[in-house]
């Protein structure tokens, strides 16, 4: 009873849906095969076994079973959603010249750049084979909108990232393209699929939506104030890569001429020196923005647990709301 108790709300999800989960994993492997190219499915392998959650595949798998489903084409949805993911992470990698994810080497960097945008492009292309597999031109429309503004908010961070009149509602619409898109058509598609009606399905892109604001939101938070072996990022590894996230926005929003020339020195121009982080953090804490941040995020979350009162009383909707939870709870 106790192990049960300890369960984070991610695992209790798994654990329930683990089938489902089993019969994506077996779907996700046979799809990234190639006959031709075996880069592929090196490159793939890579990261897709390296131990993630399978959270945003998981989340459709949970909306198609909180709406009743019961036929299998979920599971091609689970499959897609967790390769769009997949292709991302391989092109963020170039994009941000990384050299580790989840504490193992880039694909990048054991390969090269060539093959981590090739084999992303292969994904992409593998996922809405998938997806076109349903038949529903409805999931079809949700799935490929969401590449599409993934790819938008890609670009536009890239522009808006180190730029100071980046606002709290750019940041949002950069939030909403990297990480929230996903979220909520991961549950859209899976309350389509299962036929619900659109109160529901609205209920179910509306909680997708916040839960991947909220989650993002505090991830951004934490690398001021997270400590850096659970999180596996040292503190402060966005200021050092002059990434305008949302304590610094509110931070440089209320500032003096003199902090707001420290800003342009360090974000903008990227002229950091010894010393310059403690001042960004000194200057985050005289106007309250790593708390300002974090009520944010508790907001966010707390949007998308009232989604979800629409839908119907099962443990599926219980776990989601408590997933809702989990993921600020990390601010705590």
């Amino acid at each position: 009873m106790d192990q049960v108790m300890t369960r984070k709300p991610h695992e209790m999800l798994a654990a329930t849906l683990s089938q489902e989960l089993d019969a994506v994993n077996t779907l996700i492997r046979t799809r990234m095969a190639s006959k031709h190219a075996p880069r592929i499915p090196e490159v793939t392998a890579h990261l897709v076994e390296a131990g993630g959650k399978r959270l945003r595949p998981m989340l459709t798998l949970a909306a198609a079973r909180l709406c009743g489903y019961e036929g299998d084409h979920h599971l091609k949805l689970a499959a897609t959603v967790e390769f769009i993911h997949t292709a991302t992470l391989l092109h963020d990698d170039v994009v941000d010249e990384s050299g580790q994810r989840r504490g193992r080497p880039t694909a990048n960097l054991l390969w090269d750049n060539k093959s981590s945008v090739l084999v992303g492009d292969y994904l992409f292309a593998r996922s809405f084979q998938l997806m076109v597999e349903t038949g529903s031109l409805r999931v079809l429309d949700i799935l490929a909108n969401a590449s599409a503004t993934i790819a938008e908010g890609e670009v536009l961070q890239m522009t808006a990232a180190s730029n100071l009149k980046t606002d709290e509602d750019v940041y949002l619409q950069v939030v909403r393209g990297k990480t929230a898109a996903l979220f909520s058509a991961a549950t859209e598609v899976g309350g389509v699929i299962a036929g619900a009606s659109e109160a529901q399905v609205k209920a179910l892109f509306d909680y997708g939506d916040a839960l991947g604001i909220a989650f993002q939101i505090a991830d951004d938070l934490l690398d001021y104030q997270g400590d850096s072996k659970a999180t596996g990022k040292n503190v402060g590894d966005d200021f050092r890569e002059r990434k305008l996230t949302l304590p610094v926005i509110k931070a440089v929003a209320q500032a003096t001429d003199e902090e707001r020339a420290f800003w342009t020195r360090t974000i903008e121009k990227g002229k950091q020196q010894d010393g310059d982080l403690e001042q960004a953090l000194a200057l985050m804490a005289k106007y309250q923005t790593l708390e300002a941040t974090r009520q944010d995020a508790l907001g966010w979350a707390a949007k998308a647990r009232a989604a979800l009162e629409v839908l119907p009383d099962h443990e599926i909707r219980t776990m989601l709301s408590d997933l809702a939870d989990y993921v600020v709870s990390r601010l705590n």
